[in-house]
């Protein structure tokens, strides 16, 4: 129980981080996600079913706060996907070496990539950005910031994980 409590004051942290300082990080229109990076976390110690459960509430806790564009439910759909997707890389054998070595830049990586390609393929409906636009323009450059990100946490594990041999 007080794991759980300690990983949702960790998600609402971070979810006031992504609301307020992630702006300032931004390239242009390109921001990373951290919420994204949690979840492959969480996905790697946890597993698929709490990293499923964490993407859907980050992802919403996300589409309420931000729901101007009228896509309610759109950011916890494709986080939920995202959290799917990470949560074949768990291994409880590996948990550490996952999270300190270059497996998690390259876990949360294809989280990214399936977060985004889910969250513009439904986004653009209806406009005229295409697909391979907005992939380009977007998708690439969030998805290579958000990796860059990943690799603090890669750090703090792999020393950690150092620390404990």
């Amino acid at each position: 129980m007080r794991l759980v409590v300690r990983y949702c004051f960790i998600s609402l942290g971070l979810i006031v981080l992504q609301t307020t300082v992630v702006r300032f990080m931004a390239i242009e229109t390109i921001v990373p996600d951290l919420l994204l990076i949690w979840i492959v976390a969480l996905a790697l110690v946890e597993g698929q079913a709490t990293a499923v459960t964490a993407g859907f509430c980050l992802g919403l806790a996300m589409d309420l706060l931000s729901g101007h564009d009228g896509m309610l439910g759109l950011a916890a759909l494709s986080k939920t996907i995202a959290g799917f997707v990470a949560g074949f890389f768990h291994d409880d054998n590996r948990v550490l070496p996952a999270l300190g070595g270059y497996q998690f830049p390259l876990f949360t990586a294809i989280a990214a990539v399936v977060h985004n390609l889910v969250y513009f393929a439904i986004y653009l409906q209806g406009s005229d950005i295409t697909m391979s636009n907005a992939v380009v323009v977007y998708g690439i450059p969030s998805t290579g910031y958000t990796v860059a990100l990943s690799l603090i946490p890669m750090m703090v594990f792999a020393r950690r994980a150092r620390v404990l041999i």
